[in-house]
């Protein structure tokens, strides 16, 4: 049985969906595609992203290169990199991810195998509207240690603890600069001055931080 959450969400939810079936949809819909995939115990969650969805997570992306930049931090962009663990029968695409105290380790991989391999260091989620599976609980499985969720016009950042997520106002990778409050207000800067403008001025903050 499908069930589809109302219009203006774009999510399509199908339970009773085997490992091997999600396995097959993920190689039949292949990588060029906008949809983002959520697998928890035999529950399917397909989500087609709306234009704001896909705006403010480009923006956020750049916030980040910048903050990599600044704080002179190597990364790797991962963007919706399926991570999934058939032996956990979970598996989530992210709508952005990055390695960064772990992108020595995976600079020169080109596939993720989350049985070997680390997880993604930051996923990064826009939510317009409630999720219908609970992603957290997905990440905190697979053991992501950081997560920024943004549901306009408020972020959150969360950082991994004893089997728990835990909320914090600062991200301890990136110099524990007070970015729950600041990305947001530069995310609506941006509709004022236009994203590059934004963009200069999110550096000259960062800088400013940075010599306090």
């Amino acid at each position: 049985m499908l069930t589809i959450a109302p219009t203006n969400t774009h999510r399509a939810i199908l339970p009773n969906i085997t490992w091997h079936t999600f396995e097959t949809i993920l190689r039949e819909m292949g990588n060029n595609r906008t949809t983002r995939l959520a697998y928890n115990q035999g529950t399917l969650e397909i989500l087609t992203p709306l234009m704001p969805h896909e705006h403010n997570k480009r923006l956020i992306e750049k916030l980040i290169d910048n903050l990599a930049e600044e704080l002179n931090l190597n990364l790797k962009s991962t963007g919706s990199v399926t991570c999934k663990r058939q032996d956990l029968a979970k598996g989530v695409e992210p709508d952005s991810s990055f390695y960064i105290q772990n992108e020595p380790i995976m600079r020169n991989k080109q596939n993720l195998d989350l049985t070997q391999d680390p997880p993604p260091d930051l996923i990064i989620e826009v939510d317009y509207t409630s999720a219908s599976l609970d992603r957290l609980h997905i990440y905190l499985a697979l053991g992501v240690p950081e997560i920024w969720r943004y549901d306009h016009p408020v972020m959150q950042i969360y950082q991994l603890g004893e089997s728990v997520y835990i909320p914090c106002d600062v991200s301890p990778t990136f110099a524990n600069l007070p970015l729950t409050t600041e990305i947001p207000r530069f995310l609506a800067k941006s509709l004022e001055v236009g994203e590059i403008a934004m963009i200069r001025s999110f550096r000259e903050w960062v800088r400013q931080q940075m010599k306090n």
